[in-house]
């Protein structure tokens, strides 16, 4: 397959770093970081945010020097697995990929309908649950189809609500009452311990390759996958290394509430609240969607460039 430097014409900033920091700063941090702390303490939670991304700097270290001796096509891993260890092993896992990131698309516009109906504190009817997943699953895909550099340029704005929602939550902390962080771990709501809160955490910090998805549509893979990735992962530590201390502090909260599954606490003590924190959360969810949308047809492409799906899906349209 041939690709003209149209199709390829995304910078780093654009096409990896923004996809890749938004999937790291996701529902994870919204709805279990304060879990997190309220169950191993801050000190722990310190040691469980530096092992997780100590574990994807290797990784995105290792995608970026494979990055930099190769030429990247569509793909992303499964290019870089398939091109270096062989077809057999670079079918194996870019069939589950595809599968997985196509499917998600409708875990995560469930996810956003169950919280939009749920605004207002009421349970969502189901089937308007379902109506509004599904129409969010049309929308994203159609936009996501019709032009690859409209759905990165709306992560624009949806990286600006989740930066928000960052400084409501610390201009939130820093104008309230602050109180000493408890350090030991207690495991209120958490009794299997100190790996399966890790396990639970873990996940926040593996979207640094949803920007390496995108290799096919950059105009230098080369420089755009290193830089871009080891950017997203250092915003991302840097980000979940300030903020357990904010919300250990915050004077509205003690380690109970912290402690508490399924509660976004960040709406308790910050800056308006829940009007600058949800559209956070939305953003959040919505830009993992159009992440998923955009990645898993190009691991199909991927494949059919490779044989290992029929030859047709290997096309791209005008709009990439």
């Amino acid at each position: 397959m041939t690709e003209s430097t149209d199709e390829r014409r995304f910078g780093t900033f654009l096409g990896v770093y923004v996809p890749s920091v938004l999937t790291i700063l996701g529902l994870v941090m919204y709805l279990r970081f304060g879990w997190v702390v309220g169950n191993v303490g801050l000190g722990y939670t310190f040691v469980i945010v530096l092992l997780a991304s100590s574990i994807t700097c290797i990784t995105a270290l290792s995608a970026s020097a494979i990055a930099t001796n190769m030429r990247v096509g569509a793909g992303g891993e499964y290019f870089m697995v398939a091109h270096s260890l062989g077809l057999e092993m670079g079918g194996a896992i870019g069939i589950p990929l595809f599968l997985c990131r196509t499917l998600s698309i409708t875990f995560y516009c469930y996810g956003l309908a169950e919280s939009i109906l749920g605004f207002g504190g009421a349970p969502a009817d189901p089937l308007q649950e379902q109506l509004l997943a599904a129409g969010l699953i049309i929308v994203i895909t159609a936009v996501s189809g019709a032009s690859a550099r409209l759905t990165l340029k709306l992560q624009i704005p949806i990286m600006a609500t989740v930066g928000l929602s960052l400084l409501a939550l610390a201009g939130g902390v820093g104008l309230g009452d602050l109180h000493a962080p408890e350090w030991t771990p207690t495991y209120r709501t958490a009794p299997e311990g100190f790996w399966y809160v890790f396990a639970v955490f873990f996940p926040a910090v593996t979207g640094f390759a949803a920007g390496i998805g995108m290799s096919g549509d950059l105009r230098d893979p080369r420089r755009s996958i290193p830089r871009g990735t080891l950017a997203a992962v250092a915003t991302g530590t840097a980000v979940y290394l300030v903020v357990p201390v904010l919300l250990a502090t915050a004077g509205g909260l003690d380690a109970r509430d912290l402690a508490q599954p399924g509660r976004i606490v960040w709406v308790d003590v910050a800056f308006l609240g829940a009007w600058l924190i949800l559209p956070g959360v939305w953003g959040a969810i919505l830009s993992s969607a159009f992440g998923s949308a955009l990645g898993g047809p190009r691991v199909l492409q991927a494949l059919a460039s490779d044989g290992l799906a029929p030859r047709f899906l290997s096309r791209l349209t005008r709009g990439g």
